[in-house]
């Protein structure tokens, strides 16, 4: 799916928008703040990116069951972040499943209410947090052209249309569901991380004008057809997820990344 800005409910922050809310989970710490985890996808990307504030990154894991992502992709996750990231004192996965909501397609703002009902974590002073949600249904804004696997939404949270994934991969004639899983997740993360010219600065014009939050080189991870049915095709022979060009790199060099 090519990156766009969607409201998520004028009574929380919009995509668009800044962080209003101040409302403390109950049974964190005082500190920790809900509204630091709801802001523009990609305004944290110096946070995850540097050890100036975070220097450890926990990752909330939700899938529906029977839509679990595979170990391999999360592996290959975890790679990637060590990779680009500087967090001196580890990446930490808490994996669990909960039950289906009970629908068939889900929009941003039906995953947007997801995660404010099931996720329990939040930054905290030296901790980042990510969340990511593995769902049962489709998104909604699917078409009969294209098949959307994956959004970022918030500056810490993406979504995996895992039903999506599995019913186009690992055929006779579709890509390997590990390479399908690791190009979405690590995709989906590459715009936390502000890429393209979002949130990070761009070094060198890249960005698709046609698809814009995304690198015009089509070899590139953030190239904008592998987040969607679009890049199918191309997966079908690679034997791994695309990786980021030097144009993206040198983005997360000057934002503070490796």
């Amino acid at each position: 799916m090519v990156y766009k800005i969607l409201a998520i409910s004028v009574l929380l922050l919009l995509i668009t928008g800044c962080a209003t809310e101040n409302t403390l989970i109950d049974g964190q710490a005082d500190d920790v703040n809900v509204s630091l985890n709801r802001q523009n996808v990609g305004t944290s990307a110096h946070d995850f990116l540097s050890d100036d504030t975070y220097t450890s990154l926990l990752i909330e894991m939700v899938y529906v069951e029977g839509f679990e992502p595979q170990q391999s992709s999360i592996s290959n996750l975890i790679t990637f972040i060590n990779n680009r990231t500087y967090k001196p004192d580890g990446v930490t996965i808490e994996k669990r499943s909960i039950a289906s909501p009970g629908l068939e397609t889900y929009s941003i703002q039906d995953i947007a209410d997801i995660e404010m009902a099931e996720r329990t974590r939040y930054n905290t002073e030296d901790q980042m947090t990510l969340w990511v949600y593995f769902s049962d249904g489709q998104a909604s804004s699917n078409s009969q052209t294209n098949v959307v696997l994956g959004t970022a939404y918030w500056n810490s949270s993406f979504v995996i249309f895992e039903d999506s994934i599995q019913s186009v991969s690992n055929g006779p004639f579709d890509p390997d569901r590990e390479l399908l899983e690791t190009t979405v997740i690590t995709h989906e993360f590459g715009h936390l991380l502000g890429l393209t010219n979002l949130g990070t600065p761009m070094e060198t014009e890249h960005e698709d004008e046609a698809h814009p939050k995304h690198c015009n080189n089509e070899n590139c991870l953030m190239y904008w057809s592998s987040e969607s049915s679009a890049g199918l095709e191309n997966m079908i022979n690679m034997s791994a997820a695309p990786e980021l060009d030097n144009a993206c790199l040198n983005d997360l060099l000057a934002q503070g990344g490796k």
